[in-house]
């Protein structure tokens, strides 16, 4: 399952999480707008699923249409891509997409930077969503809460399957200390890739079905990309990889493997699980 969290080149900085939404939409110049069309040609007749920050709805309504037409599943990745770990903040961000949401008949949820809390879950279902994928956990890891299925970002064990998976797991130094190799996540394709293949490789191979995202700035390249960048970069030099160019990394990705949208799964897994 290949995801996109769609947001503007800026989202890896936290700067410009209190501008105003007219001043971040002066910041984008377009890019959000512009870099859509060339990712939906790179993707062909592979289909995916796009978490949209609903901000960028507001400035470029055409683009969940876009998506749409093209056969994509359109989750939902927030409405201003900031830190929601508070269950003020994220009703207050469910609040604002609430009608964007409901056009486009949105069931899905990512959290921001893969990092949210536990009461995150009855408010899902308070919105109607079908499903989250806002932790990262083990390939194959379906986890249900309440009427809201967990779909967790893929990461690989390195010896044992954590008996934890609460709300947050988000790449910290505990998860990796723990054992587990977040794979999945666009930090480690640009860090890792071949790695990251032969995991995917052997996940397919024993019927596991990873679920991967990448960022549209690391596809098609912002202008000025690390100029803009390259401050926040050097306070957190985590963030380089995630400046990387990737779009031959999907290119091989979209080649090698079989591709679905997350909520096609999803609708599959919730089948066979009322069946039984």
């Amino acid at each position: 399952m290949l995801t996109i969290d769609y947001e503007s080149w800026y989202a890896l900085s936290r700067r410009y999480d209190h501008i105003t939404s007219a001043e971040r939409h002066k910041l984008d110049e377009n890019f959000a707008r512009n870099a859509l069309d060339p990712i939906l040609e790179k993707l062909g007749d592979k289909k995916i699923t796009f978490y949209l920050v609903g901000e960028l709805v507001e400035w470029y309504p055409e683009l969940p249409q876009k998506i749409f037409n093209a056969g994509h599943e359109v989750g939902f990745h927030c409405q201003v891509h900031r830190p929601l770990t508070t269950v003020a903040d994220i009703k207050q961000d469910f609040a604002s997409s609430a009608e964007w949401r409901k056009k486009y008949q949105v069931r899905g949820y990512r959290a921001p930077m893969i990092k949210t809390i536990e009461a995150l879950y009855p408010l899902l279902e308070e919105n109607q969503f079908t499903y989250s994928s806002s932790l990262y956990a083990p390939t194959g890891t379906q986890i249900k809460k309440g009427n809201v299925w967990e779909f967790p970002v893929s990461a690989y064990p390195l010896w044992k399957r954590p008996k934890e998976l609460q709300a947050s797991r988000h790449m910290t130094p505990t998860l990796l200390l723990g054992g587990e190799f977040p794979y999945a996540s666009s930090m480690m394709s640009g860090l890792f890739p071949k790695t990251v293949f032969r995991i995917i490789e052997k996940e397919l191979k024993r019927g596991l079905s990873p679920i991967l995202f990448l960022h549209p700035y690391e596809i098609i390249k912002p202008e000025r990309w690390f100029q803009r960048i390259a401050g926040d970069v050097l306070q957190h030099p985590l963030l380089y990889p995630f400046t990387w160019n990737k779009s031959s990394f999907l290119d091989e990705l979209l080649r090698s493997f079989p591709t679905s949208s997350v909520i096609d799964f999803v609708n599959e897994q919730i089948h066979a699980d009322s069946k039984n």
